[in-house]
């Protein structure tokens, strides 16, 4: 699939795993973590190590899998600080003038 609509998708998922957590779900997990926003930041900070490594070894499937990784955990960490994925959007576009 290469369609953006799955970015907004995954947000909508994670919106909604936030606003009805379940003990089964990872996203709510990392939500909810006694560390607080500390444990998303670190998922982020661990993905961005994993994807600049493939991607400075030129390993492209991991290149790949680290980047969706990568951006997956961003997204959590977004609405674990309580920030808005419009916002960003709303930025990059205002970048673009």
């Amino acid at each position: 699939m290469r369609d953006w609509q799955v970015l907004e998708e995954v947000w909508q998922v994670i919106q909604d795993r936030a606003e009805h957590p379940s003990a089964e779900s990872y996203v709510s997990s990392v939500l909810t973590h006694r560390k607080g926003v500390d444990k998303s930041l670190e998922k982020v900070g661990e993905e961005a190590v994993e994807f600049i490594l493939a991607a400075k070894n030129q390993v492209p499937e991991r290149t790949v899998s680290e980047a969706a990784d990568l951006l997956f955990h961003l997204l959590v960490a977004l609405r674990a600080s309580d920030t808005d994925v419009a916002d960003v959007l709303d930025e990059l576009a205002a970048r673009r003038k």
